[in-house]
């Protein structure tokens, strides 16, 4: 159930017999030949999946996030740490408001992470939050081992069939060190088109069972969290 599919009655017949609800944090950015919106059309697929099977309410997403690291690429777009809390920290308040008060963030983005302002008001216990980062999920990480894969930013790891705009190259890409474009003055000269390296394809059959792997996971977190 998505609130642009719902009126205010609606919201709060649901929070009549449910406090949940999934928030998605994602960015716009460059990735390789992949959509700019890659970090939020995954989270938002997987939350969709997640919501219908267990009837759970998703929040518009944020579709911005901490990414100047690739100011160097048209398009990309980027907030500050300060603007990115801010704003987490008020969507949740206003959602509090209504009684909202058990969190699934689903996170997209590896520059985003939980506000330390949000970590306080889970330890208070008046509220529960997950912070979940999809392509660092013990599922992903089982995919991983079982198939010799390596999920980096703008590989196999991203490339559905949702985050594709143009054609993905056929070969695959010298991996490039984290630590190497970290220290780098212009990202560019590092990372070429983008990608981390390593495939930037896999079978669409094993990309559904690894989609598959991590709904199952939020499902059986989302449970987990309307009984905490």
């Amino acid at each position: 159930m998505q609130l642009q599919d719902m009126n205010w009655m609606d919201v709060e017949r649901y929070l009549e017999t449910d406090n949940r609800i999934i928030l998605i944090t994602g960015a716009t950015e460059q990735h390789a030949h992949l959509s700019l919106l890659t970090d939020v059309l995954i989270p938002q697929h997987l939350a969709n999946a997640a919501a219908r099977r267990e009837g759970v309410i998703i929040a518009p997403p944020l579709n911005f996030g901490l990414s100047r690291h690739f100011l160097d690429y048209p398009g990309t777009i980027s907030l500050t740490q300060e603007t990115f809390d801010a704003v987490l920290i008020e969507i949740v308040h206003s959602l509090m408001t209504h009684g909202f008060a058990r969190f699934f963030i689903c996170n997209g983005h590896g520059g985003n992470s939980m506000p330390e302002a949000l970590k306080e008001l889970h330890r208070s216990g008046d509220v529960s939050f997950v912070w979940y980062n999809w392509w660092r999920s013990p599922s992903v990480g089982a995919f991983e081992k079982k198939y010799g894969l390596r999920l980096l930013h703008a590989n196999w790891g991203e490339n559905f069939p949702f985050t594709r705009v143009v054609p993905t190259p056929v070969e695959g890409k010298e991996e490039v060190p984290h630590e190497v474009f970290m220290e780098a003055e212009n990202a560019r000269d590092v990372l070429g088109d983008g990608s981390f390296g390593g495939p930037y394809t896999i079978d669409d059959d094993r990309m559904k069972e690894l989609f598959d792997l991590v709904v199952d996971e939020m499902v059986m977190m989302l449970r987990q969290l309307r009984n905490s």
